[in-house]
Parts: structure tokens; sequence; C-alpha cells
């Protein structure tokens, strides 16, 4: 049998960068507000036991009020808020999970097309180290630049990969990685890095790219593109 497997859904952005007063977790694609697909994406996953969002504290009532009850999921859900940044809200998830044998699978609210054959994969890959996350190889040519974007060098990419989420972590590892990061001052821009930090090694599964995060008007458009095709992985 699966060990029990939470699934930790972070949605604190404030979407600044959207240029709209709703946050971008809340924008509608495709009819439906973005975090209301990323949570019924996991939701559908038969090895999935759970859900925790996490919210920004000012959103928490527009969460429970508005959005949840429009969606018909089958699994429990937890609803619980964040703090000042990232880290802190997957700090704040991770504390309302209780089983530290079990895994969580963490995942940014505003990349609503989760690939679920891959996230499978990351899955049974973390079942064997205790860490994996989803990345793309670097394809694209890369170069490194002064302040002022005047190129210093190109920088090889041979073994870079982009980092995406879901990243699937035994629940006691990645528990312990936040606490030793909070005691040692230590800010990370995704948590492999704080298992990184650890040294306990991370394992790398292919991801997809269509399992964008969705930031910008641009990435919005391209998103409701993706809607009217076949081509997302289900």
């Amino acid at each position: 049998m699966n060990p029990p497997v939470t699934a930790l859904i972070v949605a604190g952005g404030k979407g600044t960068r959207m240029g709209h007063p709703l946050p971008k977790q809340y924008l509608p694609l495709g009819g439906q507000p973005l975090l209301s697909r990323t949570l019924n994406a996991f939701d559908r996953m038969e090895w999935i036991s759970r859900s925790v969002l996490v919210t920004p504290t000012e959103d928490s009532n527009y969460c429970r009020d508005t959005i949840l009850p429009k969606i018909e999921l089958t699994k429990p859900l937890t609803l619980t808020t964040g703090g000042r940044s990232r880290q802190e809200s997957v700090y704040s998830g991770l504390m309302k999970i209780d089983d530290a044998d079990g895994f969580v699978v963490i995942h940014d609210a505003v990349r609503p097309f989760v690939p679920q054959k891959a996230v499978k994969q990351c899955f049974e890959a973390a079942k064997e180290s205790g860490a994996a996350i989803l990345a793309l190889p670097c394809v694209d040519t890369l170069k490194q630049t002064t302040k002022n974007n005047t190129i210093v060098k190109t920088v090889s990419r041979q073994g870079l990969w982009l980092a995406q989420t879901p990243q699937i972590f035994r629940v006691g590892l990645i528990q312990k990685a936040h606490q030793a990061a909070q005691q040692k001052k230590i800010m990370a821009t995704d948590d492999a890095q704080l298992i990184e930090q650890t040294g306990h090694a991370v394992t790398v599964v292919p991801g997809s790219r269509y399992n964008l995060k969705i930031t910008t008007p641009e990435d919005l458009e391209f998103a409701e593109t993706l809607i009217q095709t076949s081509l997302l992985d289900s």
C-alpha cells in the first residue's frame, strides 16, 4: 500500500505583474479560477489522500466563501494561512501534516496544468530517494550579464535544469529541512534547495512544458490557448 500523501498547494501570490486587482491565483482561466483548476487536478489523483491549501491571511475568507464552495472535491481539504514569504507559507502548511512517514506534494497554485503522469513518476522517485522534483532540461543558450545587461560570458547548459513544481518529499525530511533553515536563517527560492542544504540528494524527474507558472498577462493568454487544444497531459 502507498503511504499517505498530502497535496500542499501554495496560493500566496499578489499578481502585481498581472496588473489586475485580483490576485493571479483567482483569475479566471477557461471559465474557472486558476486555483480551482489546480485543486481539481490533485483531487483527481487516486494516490493523493488529502489537500492543504495555504493562502494569505487576507484571502482566507474569500477562498472559504467564494472559491471552495464551487469546487466538488472528493477528498478532505484543510485551509490555512501562510506567512510573508513563500517559504514561510510552505512551512505553515507542513505544520498541518502530522504523518512524518508520509509524503507531501508541494505545488504552486498558479501552475494549473498539472502533468499527472509526470507527477506520478515523481512520486515513485520520491518513494525511493525521499525527495524528487519535476524539472525541464535547459535547452536555450545561457548568458551571464552585468547589471547593465552586458554579456560577461556564455554559460554551459550541460547538466542544468529549470525547476518546476510539484516537488515531492517525505514529510519528516522536508519538515526538518524547513526547521533547520529557520534556525540558520536560510532563505531559498524552492523547497528542494532546503533539502540540498541538509546534504540529502534530490532526484530530478522530467516535467512538462505545459506545466507553466502563470505570472504575466502573456502567460494567461497562452494558457487560454492551451485550454482550447487537446495537448494537455491528463
